[in-house]
């Protein structure tokens, strides 16, 4: 009776934990279908978030770049807002998962692993900082 009390709770907790995952795909999916539309759209790249001087400064830091067309730092702008958007919303379900509604560092170390195209930043993320509270590493 109890072993099957057990086995009970523990297809509950996998069942749930399935559905949350299922709705953070949701989330992202959801996400990804809101910028297609914003882009498809012919959403005005001229208004961004990022200060096009400083994104055109550091892309003249490599010395091989010699010109930069006007619209290049739009692009870069609008890159860099989407990544930061994606990466912010990743590490927003990892808070979630914790019960917690104050986005942390680890929250971003988290989703920096556990997900493959950010694999990039894994170096650069410091260690020290990243707590294993509740890291259920599923690579996506």
């Amino acid at each position: 009776m109890r072993a099957q009390l057990q086995h009970q709770q523990l297809a509950a907790y996998q069942m749930q934990t399935h559905h949350v995952a299922q709705q953070h795909q949701l989330q992202l999916r959801t996400f990804w279908q809101g910028q297609m539309r914003e882009i498809e759209t012919g959403s005005d790249f001229k208004n961004h978030q990022l200060p096009l001087a400083r994104i055109k400064k550091i892309m003249k830091s490599d010395e091989d770049v010699r010109m930069i067309s006007s619209e290049a730092p739009v692009l870069f702008a609008k890159a860099c807002e989407m990544f930061i958007l994606e990466l912010t919303l990743r590490s927003w379900i990892h808070s979630e998962e914790n019960k917690r509604r104050t986005l942390q560092r680890n929250d971003i170390a988290a989703a920096i692993t556990k997900t493959d195209i950010f694999d990039f930043l894994v170096d650069i993320v410091p260690r020290d900082d990243f707590k294993e509270e509740g890291m259920n590493v599923q690579r996506a």
